[in-house]
């Protein structure tokens, strides 16, 4: 009986079970709901219910029974003056009603994104994957246009939208995708879903510690959710979906599945940016990340001034920090000069006309470049010079200082965004194959490292495949590296079965540029072999005549349309 007896005091609160909605390995999660799928690592928005304590009355009443307050009394005017769309009245200390407004988001605005989505096999290319569904936010701009995350609507083959309060879904058109940037631009024709819904409008970049307020559709339940924090880093962010690097806030607010494309208000109002990935992490806790107004206002401004999103253009060159003084003297630099100096330049970028390894780049249109990389951004801050670069738009020229051999230089350099030999993304379009005897051609693509070894490929993948994902440059614009991804066994290629994921060298003594060039080879070869050289010192030797007219025997056993995709027939 003595064991059962209550210890004096409050009664022990149960604790409740902890959510752990995410792996750890994962650093960085999808804000899509349920998820985007293995192949696009992107973030949420969490539906939690903003609750304000400042303006709870019963936060601030007092013990024992409330006192009753004549009809004159300040407070009793104060309780009674408080408006519904947020304008509440304070007391000053003689006793007189002051009105003072509060800025209320404008959640009217955000839309929930509904998104059928029809991915690419990477492994079988002639075919696509199961079609499956995501949720996730948007948010109304003007010029009758949404904007979301280009996640949430990657390979779509129909994307809906459904307004706060509303029981119908409105099939959307999308306008744009920006990958590297991860913003998307939708509208919609029916003029009924226009109705009764005022745009939202765009803030300025906000400072260190601003409250910032997160609306979206999150994971947990099917009406709008909010959250709030604060914002407490900005900085060049990694943004995974794109494989890029561009400037982004880090804000404590939650942001889970579903929150991806949901706008961000800071006190005003205003929407001062996008959220679409979030760190899940052991030994981190409510670490969100928003794309910030500068991003999203250069992806609409091209967008417009173009027509179509081209991109965000690069400085296409490999640079490595001067902060050992010895090296600064090495290289020539006075004690006042300070900058980075160039490892590799892209053979195919620009730059590669006027720059050169060694050189030490000290300034980008008149900006001067710390020896660490970095350049003033705004009062007390710093960040990395590629912020200066990516506010510039495809095309556009730029001012560079450098010096070389002591002497000081200055270049204009016409700016352009650069392709990888292995690109981080495919944009939406269907991977390119061949097939000959059983043997299938294909290039080599993040997506297709990520289909062919999962999440983990940057450990599971082959080393040589690693290496030029992480090192190589493309030599020409159109170079690819292609492999032989597998072999469909038959009897012509017997022998050959095991070769998988290898690269192809050189066909019958010429080097394979990309796998366009290959085909056309293959296609108009009239000697007796087809000879594949391979990495890793192999072979793949077969009769001319035998392996084309046994190509189509193969493609039927496998139901294969056809030995080409459509992009190499024209």
């Amino acid at each position: 009986m003595g064991d059962n007896k209550r210890k004096r005091g409050r009664k022990p609160k149960p604790q409740g079970p902890e959510t752990l909605d995410f792996p750890t390995t994962t650093p960085t999660t999808s804000s899509s709901s349920p998820a985007i799928d293995d192949d696009a690592i992107v973030f949420s928005v969490a539906n939690v219910e903003l609750i304000d304590n400042n303006n709870n009355p019963a936060a601030n009443r007092r013990r024992g029974r409330p006192r009753k307050l004549p009809d004159h009394h300040p407070e009793k005017a104060l309780n009674n003056g408080t408006a519904a769309g947020g304008a509440h009245n304070s007391v000053s200390a003689d006793g007189a009603v002051v009105a003072m407004a509060r800025a209320v988001p404008s959640m009217d605005a955000v839309v929930k994104v509904f998104c059928t989505h029809t991915e690419p096999n990477f492994s079988l290319p002639w075919q696509r994957k199961r079609q499956y569904s995501s949720s996730s936010s948007g948010f109304v701009i003007g010029g009758r246009r949404v904007l979301t995350n280009a996640h949430s609507v990657e390979h779509y083959t129909q994307v809906k939208l459904k307004k706060r309060g509303s029981d119908t879904k409105y099939v959307a058109t999308v306008l744009a995708i920006g990958t590297e940037c991860d913003i998307a631009l939708l509208t919609v024709e029916s003029d009924e879903f226009w109705e009764g819904v005022s745009p939202v409008q765009f803030g300025e970049l906000p400072a260190l510690q601003d409250a910032v307020t997160v609306v979206g559709y999150p994971i947990g339940g099917d009406t709008i959710s909010v959250t709030s924090g604060v914002v407490s880093r900005i900085e060049i962010l990694s943004y995974v979906h794109g494989s890029t690097e561009l400037l982004g806030l880090q804000i404590d607010a939650a942001i889970n599945s579903g929150n991806s494309g949901g706008p961000a208000f800071n006190d005003k109002g205003n929407c001062v940016g996008i959220a679409f990935q979030s760190l899940k992490h052991e030994d981190a806790e409510n670490i969100g990340y928003v794309i910030p107004t500068p991003v999203i206002m250069h992806f609409i401004q091209d967008y417009e001034k173009n027509g179509a999103y081209t991109g965000f253009p690069i400085l296409g060159v490999e640079w490595q920090k001067m902060e050992n003084p010895d090296m600064r003297m090495a290289m020539g630099m006075k004690p006042d000069q300070k900058g980075v100096r160039i490892r590799r330049i892209d053979p195919t970028a620009p730059e590669s006309e006027v720059l050169k390894p060694s050189d030490i780049i000290l300034s980008f249109d008149g900006v001067d470049i710390a020896n660490d990389g970095t350049v003033p951004f705004r009062h007390g801050e710093r960040i990395g010079f590629s912020y200066l670069v990516s506010q510039k738009y495809t095309g556009d020229v730029a001012a560079i200082k450098v010096l070389r051999s002591s002497e000081t230089l200055r270049f204009k350099v016409k700016l352009k965004s650069h392709k990888r030999l292995i690109p981080a993304h495919n944009k939406g379009r269907p991977p390119s194959y061949y097939i000959v005897a059983g043997l299938v051609f294909t290039t080599v693509s993040v997506p297709y490292l990520r289909s062919e070894y999962g999440k983990e490929y940057e450990y599971e993948a082959p080393v040589k495949l690693l290496d030029k994902l992480l090192h190589e440059m493309p030599q020409s614009p159109d170079e690819q590296l292609v492999v032989i991804s597998q072999v469909l066994v038959a009897d012509i290629n017997i022998g050959y079965e095991e070769i998988v994921n290898t690269q192809v060298l050189a066909f019958n003594g010429k080097p394979v540029k990309n796998l366009k060039s290959l085909a056309s080879m293959v296609e108009s070869c009239d000697d007796e072999f087809l000879k594949f050289d391979l990495e890793y010192q192999q072979i793949v030797v077969l009769r001319t005549k035998a392996a084309k007219a046994a190509t189509l025997d193969i493609l039927t056993t496998h139901c294969i349309p056809s030995a080409t995709s459509d992009d190499l027939k024209s």
